[in-house]
């Protein structure tokens, strides 16, 4: 099978069993990618191996907790290859994605994204799995059919880009510590430094695990993203999230800011994790 000059990259905290299914996705690959970088935040870096492709994995530690932003601009400054492909450690790859990422990098300096499909609970528990993942998945609700996607919607679940655009766009801003809105910062960046944002057929699914929504379990990390956004680009980011924030009695909120009335309790916490 051909190997192909592109890198991928994921970063990690706590998702071992996730990860070791990304890694058989790859395996599974139509073209295996010329390397696997495996960006571990503040915890010890896995000894995953393949026959088909290298894995390295790195352990970083950028002074806290889950320190998205300055992994994701990590891993692609260790990238060797000219192209790189970003994939969240709970995304398997289609077969298909690392050749349709490679094409359409080669094809034009674009940012590109591919569609997300969610794997339902247990899925991974299947035997054959990997051969069934369309049957046992549903599209991304928002972006399912979008061919042309507004930069407000950008995900850094499943994107590629040359280096030379990365750099271009200059990274993730390491302003945003934690959970929250560099995603959708990096869409702006791409907007405001004329990277035009494009999908390619790239299909990444998502593996279940437990999620809030709200996602009160980071409710600091969003409000404080979301003040250095505004800052930034004079629009509030998250602003579903905030709003049940705002009818839950937790903030107050208008142009002038964000003032936090009180924290989230631990039975608010328990009541907002999703069946």
């Amino acid at each position: 099978m051909n190997t192909i000059p592109v890198s991928v990259v994921t970063i990690v905290k706590s998702r071992q069993e996730a990860l070791q299914n990304l890694v058989l996705g790859l395996e599974k690959s139509d073209v295996w990618p010329a390397e696997l970088v495996i960006v571990h935040m503040n915890e010890p870096a896995s000894e995953l191996t393949s026959e088909n492709f290298p894995i390295r994995a790195l352990w970083f530690d950028a002074g806290e907790k889950l320190p998205l932003a300055a992994a994701r601009n990590f891993a692609a400054e260790q990238a060797a290859c000219p192209f790189v492909i970003f994939l969240d450690v709970d995304c398997i790859p289609s077969p298909q994605l690392v050749g349709e990422y490679f094409n359409a990098c080669q094809k034009a300096q674009h940012l590109w994204i591919g569609p997300v499909r969610y794997l339902r609970q247990g899925a991974t528990s299947e035997s054959d799995f990997l051969q069934q993942m369309r049957e046992l998945s549903t599209p991304d609700p928002v972006r399912a059919e979008l061919r042309e996607v507004n930069y407000a919607l950008f995900w850094s679940l499943n994107f590629a880009c040359s280096k030379e655009v990365y750099d271009r766009i200059n990274g993730f801003d390491t302003r945003f510590t934690g959970y929250g809105a560099e995603d959708t910062d990096f869409g702006f960046m791409a907007r405001e430094s004329g990277v035009p944002l494009s999908v390619a057929d790239a299909v990444a699914y998502h593996q279940y695990h437990a999620s809030y929504d709200p996602p009160l379990n980071h409710f600091e990390d969003i409000l404080m993203n979301a003040s250095t956004f505004f800052e930034k680009w004079q629009k509030w980011p998250m602003e579903g999230w905030l709003k049940k924030f705002v009818n839950a009695g937790l903030i107050t909120w208008n142009d002038d800011g964000i003032k936090i009335v009180r924290k989230p309790n631990e039975a608010e916490i328990r009541a907002a994790l999703k069946s």
